[in-house]
């Protein structure tokens, strides 16, 4: 959200992001735009939504405003409430397949809800765009309303060259069901490298356990929640990076995570999921072993990255090469025009 909202200020937008205020948040950056944060009392579960939705409501019923961008199905009925209350232009941004989310898996009557208010919602939109080809062609598809890529990659940098690297392999990102990360802590009993954790989430006590009980605290290193330059630091001292997720969810099937393209633009080669949209990716430029979420295959994938030197460096030389085109400046032209054609068009 950092980079859109930069990219629209720049272009000449004033951007306001919206976000909420948790107990444990870190102090705001000085950014080019502006911010606020909505505090509540409830931190999760349905008074959690019932709580946010409604002061995001008042909140953007009286903000000056030309453009209400909703970001995801959990603040799309405020926007499009308090938009069409007020006869503002309305933009969606999905970052994920919401209603299928594993946290809504067996939870029919809580999707069908959020179901109804997506396609209720979505066709009276203005513009809508999404992170990936294929989300862009389901949603289309689904909701019958046109919606644009604009792929979640990281700004240019220049790789810094740090010599031979240590054994250190890293996940970032949240701490979630799905994401590959127990197995993955499991597959490092047998590796001789370090696993480096990044990130906050839902299973944090649930990983806290696992590294405890299988004694590898020695091993497997969890470092929080960290701002977009430190963790881009952390990033370039690993060898290997960690994308994996389960295929029991058609949102983490169809996704198309930033971190894989945060690795890429650090130079490191991704142990990553084998999905569809990473095939097409990794036949661009092979930067990834593409592998399944189990013990087994994450442990072969990463102890053939440590061990195949020349494989290895093939794949970092593609990481080097697939940085000069997967950046986010190749993705601003795009996204600007999206919000000057729903001003103007």
């Amino acid at each position: 959200m950092q980079r859109i909202c930069t990219t629209l200020q720049k272009a000449g937008y004033k951007v306001t992001l919206v976000g909420r205020l948790r107990p444990h948040s870190i102090a705001l950056p000085n950014l080019l735009f502006n911010q606020h944060r909505i505090k509540c009392r409830f931190e999760h579960g349905p008074l959690f939504y019932l709580e946010y939705n409604l002061k995001l409501f008042i909140f953007l019923l009286f903000a000056k405003c030309t453009i209400i961008s909703a970001v995801d199905a959990d603040t799309i009925l405020p926007c499009t409430l308090a938009a069409k209350m007020r006869g503002k232009k309305l933009v969606f941004d999905a970052h994920e397949y919401f209603t299928e989310v594993p946290e809504l898996y067996n939870r029919i009557f809580i999707k069908n809800i959020w179901q109804t208010m997506l396609k209720t919602c979505i066709p009276i939109m203005d513009s809508c765009y999404t992170v990936g080809p294929k989300l862009a062609e389901i949603f289309t598809n689904l909701y019958g309303k046109k919606f644009d890529v604009i792929y979640n990659m990281p700004i240019k940098k220049m790789a810094q060259q740090s010599g031979d690297k240590k054994n250190i392999i890293l996940y970032q990102g949240d701490l979630n069901i799905g994401r590959g990360i127990e197995q993955t802590i499991l597959a490092m009993q047998n590796i001789q490298a370090e696993l480096w954790i990044v990130g906050d989430g839902l299973l944090k006590e649930q990983i806290e356990i696992l590294i405890a009980k299988n004694n590898l605290s020695n091993k497997v290193k969890m470092l929080g929640k960290v701002t977009p330059d430190k963790l881009h630091e952390i990033t370039q001292q690993a060898k290997i990076g960690i994308n994996l997720l389960s295929n029991s969810s058609l949102s983490y099937r169809y996704s198309i995570a930033n971190k894989f393209f945060d690795y890429v633009q650090a130079g490191i080669p991704v142990v990553c999921a084998n999905f569809e949209e990473y095939q097409n990716l990794n036949k661009q430029y092979e930067v990834a072993v593409l592998c399944d979420e189990n013990v087994v295959n994450i442990q072969a994938a990463i102890e053939h990255l440590l061990t195949d030197v020349l494989y290895y460096q093939n794949l970092v030389d593609n990481c080097k090469q697939a940085a000069n085109q997967w950046h986010w400046e190749t993705q601003e032209k795009l996204l600007i025009s999206i919000y000057n054609n729903v001003v103007h068009g």
